[in-house]
């Protein structure tokens, strides 16, 4: 690219697009360290009791084994504020999968061997891991996640709803999901004296850094932690994992650097996972389609040692126009591995049930599901009363059913086939906060004419090094390959996490504050520069996290069309068509791929993604890829991303908003939408598998219109 000032909004290339496929990008596993050796650690056996013995000599026997750590030798750490990290300190087993105990040896292969040699006993206790609506120990967060109130209340919803003409009363499932990046949560460390240095596949350095600092009581300046190029995480290296613990703990105890893989099966049980979410909505409208009530309540479990409650009840707070509204979350704590974050947490389950239940009501009403949706649009945002700093979800379901054909649908369900083929298309709407934290930047001019920005930003495969360069080179006024990003390295300017939508509105506004004080410094000088440059240095503490008097969300539309085969109840998704309002799209190229990547993931919890807890074993019986079916290329032929023009002064110094998340919000509902539109039967429980289906297509189809 060349020119000056039209850099953002163009389709750049991803800078390290080459290195990538040609493996020359090295991922946290990839650093041949002299001397590195390798752990492997050994899961828990049991739901729930206490390590009453591990026998280790069989380990230590095998060839090449060199330590294994238990909880009766390895370093201690101080409490950490996570405790899922607390890891080889105590005999107690929370859950199964736990680690009681990490093999080191010379290769992974000779470690994997000796994990298996080792021989634990326990004291078993009894368990439950089975989540009920009813409960009885279900209770009422003080907090769902990320701070919100766990119940928002206003007006009179039970009473609105018993007297209302038209009204809809059900309830959906959403099973266990598991984030599983292609590249597994891996982390090598090594100490160069009294220097600890850490190589991890991670959303954010700079708080991998803050945590093993604290657990291991160091100096920050004496702990480095890169993570340079990070295969995938959609949540579950959002904060540290077991991983690095186990890793640092390890190349303390040899003196060798030590590289930590978790294995595959590993990762359901100690990274996280998106709880299953019970829910149960009861929409209100008049006759003319206007909602007079809406009721979200959402019942989910947590872990024993930590509280993480799936926020699913709060999108509803500000979709839609209501005069009386309960939202409400409850938990039930049970021997299960800590639930975390997953994209979009609490968008994507709670959006799957309030636009499945909104497509439910204009059937009810016998209304189009685009003209419902564009009926009940608030004037403010409804839970806070603040006005929006832009909403656009009309034009996104106006230009998406323009682009669809939706003109062209029959409202009518079972209408259309093609030999065994029943043949459907559905609607749904997407929301996502605008979330951005204070960052740190320093850009740098040099005598060349070329110029540098450091941050300590994460490219978790969204191109952050290509787009800060580009929001760089607008502010300078340069072109493009004049200016050189480089990110991932706790040495860097400290920068939030690659989570929430929020790393390029974040790493961004600080690039961009460093870059205009640049520029006025070199528009105030005359004469060459320096051998070293001049540098502008800011931080936008206090004002990237000041509090906004605007409601922030970015807004988007779903249209899909399925095939579901009578005979096998397969269900094939033909198309996939998403239009977003997030703001200004910073490059073309690389939003569209984030977008449709996010719909894809959607595809997946509508169709094949979804764990099972087994109730005696107490463990997840889908734990690697052979029994978790992600989706590929070949589930949908034709998928389409488009964004409208969207311009919002109340965002940050670039106009724009995240988009990592809300591709995946509402392409669910959308896609079971149009399932519910080709065969007439209302599925209420993800994911749409075959078996399901074909249940669902044995009982008698209900008359009705909508769809």
């Amino acid at each position: 690219m060349t020119g000056t000032g039209n850099a953002l909004g163009a389709p750049a290339e991803r800078r390290e697009g080459r290195q990538k496929v040609t493996g020359g990008a090295r991922y946290a596993a990839e650093h041949p360290l002299p001397g590195r050796v390798h752990a492997w650690p050994v899961p828990a056996g049991v739901a729930r009791g206490r390590v009453t013995a591990v026998h280790t000599e069989a380990a230590l026997d095998l060839p090449g084994v060199l330590a294994v750590l238990t909880h009766d030798n390895a370093p201690r750490i101080t409490e950490p504020d996570d405790p899922t990290l607390a890891v080889l300190q105590t005999p107690g087993v929370p859950h199964r999968g736990w680690p009681v105990a990490l093999v080191v040896a010379r290769t992974p292969e000779e470690a994997r061997a000796a994990a298996e040699a080792v021989r634990v006993e326990y004291a078993v206790e009894e368990h439950d891991v089975r989540l009920t609506a009813d409960h009885p120990e279900a209770y009422e967060p003080e907090k769902a996640n990320a701070g919100f109130p766990a119940r928002r209340e206003w007006g009179d919803p039970d009473g609105v709803f018993a007297s209302a003409p038209v009204r809809v009363d059900v309830s959906y499932h959403v099973p266990p999901l598991h984030n599983h990046p292609m590249e597994p949560h891996t982390s090598t460390a090594h100490w160069d004296g009294d220097r600890l240095v850490v190589y991890t596949s991670s959303q954010g350095g700079t708080a991998v850094r803050a945590v093993l600092t604290a657990l291991f009581e160091l100096p920050e300046d004496r702990v480095t932690v890169v993570a340079d190029h990070v295969g995938g995480g959609f949540g579950s290296k959002g904060t540290p994992r077991p991983d690095v613990v186990l890793a640092v703990m390890a190349a303390r105890e040899t003196g060798r650097p030590v590289t930590v893989a978790l294995p595959r099966r590993h990762l359901p049980s100690v990274v996280g996972h998106r709880a299953p979410t019970l829910h149960r909505l009861r929409l209100a409208a008049d006759t003319g389609g206007r909602l007079t009530a809406l009721t979200h309540e959402v019942v989910t479990h947590t872990s024993r040692i930590k509280e993480f409650v799936e926020q699913a009840a709060v999108p509803a707070r500000v979709m839609y126009a209501t005069p009386a509204s309960r939202t409400l979350h409850r938990a039930v704590r049970l021997d299960v591995p800590s639930p975390s974050w997953m994209r979009a947490p609490g968008e994507s389950p709670g959006m799957y049930a309030l636009e499945s239940a909104m497509d439910e009501l204009a059937g009810a009403l016998g209304m189009d599901p685009v003209d419902l949706r564009v009926l009940n649009e608030p004037e403010r945002e409804p839970d806070s009363g603040k006005p929006f700093s832009s909403r656009h979800l009309t034009e996104c379901l106006r230009e998406g059913a323009r682009r669809f054909g939706w003109d062209r649908r029959d409202p009518r369900p079972r209408v259309r086939g093609e030999g065994p083929l029943l043949l459907g298309t559905g609607v749904a709407a997407a929301t996502y906060p605008v979330l951005v934290g204070p960052s740190r930047a320093e850009a740098r001019a040099l005598p060349d004419g070329s110029f540098v920005v450091r941050v300590n930003a994460t490219d978790i495969g969204t191109g952050a090094r290509t787009v800060l360069a580009q929001v760089a080179a607008d502010a300078l006024g340069v072109p493009l390959e004049r200016v050189r990003s480089e990110i991932g390295d706790s040495d860097l300017p400290s920068a939030p996490l690659a989570g929430g939508s929020s790393g390029t509105a974040s790493w961004g506004w600080s690039v961009h504050r460093a870059c205009t004080e640049l520029a006025d410094q070199l528009g105030s000088r005359t004469g060459p520069l320096p051998d070293e440059g001049i540098t502008a240095h800011v931080d936008t503490a206090g004002l990237a996290d000041a509090d906004s008097p605007y409601a922030r969300h970015a807004f988007g539309a779903h249209f899909a069309e399925v095939a579901v085969d009578t005979v096998t109840g397969e269900v094939r998704v033909r198309r996939m068509l998403g239009v977003f309002a997030a703001g200004r799209i910073l490059n073309a190229r690389t939003a569209r791929s984030q977008f449709i990547g996010g719909m894809t993931m959607g595809l997946g919890m509508a169709l094949t993604e979804g764990s099972t807890m087994d109730a005696a074993f107490g463990d997840f019986t889908e734990a690697d890829l052979a029994s978790y079916h992600v989706p590929a290329h070949a589930d949908v032929p034709a998928i389409e991303a488009h964004w409208i023009d969207e311009e919002d002064a109340h965002l940050n110094p670039m106009g724009s908003k995240g988009i990592g998340e809300i591709g995946n919000v509402g392409s669910a509902a959308a896609i079971g939408n149009a399932v519910h539109h080709a065969t007439g039967v209302r599925f209420r429980e993800l994911p749409l598998t075959p078996d399901k289906v074909l249940a669902g297509l044995a009982r008698p189809v209900t008359s009705g219109r909508g769809g």
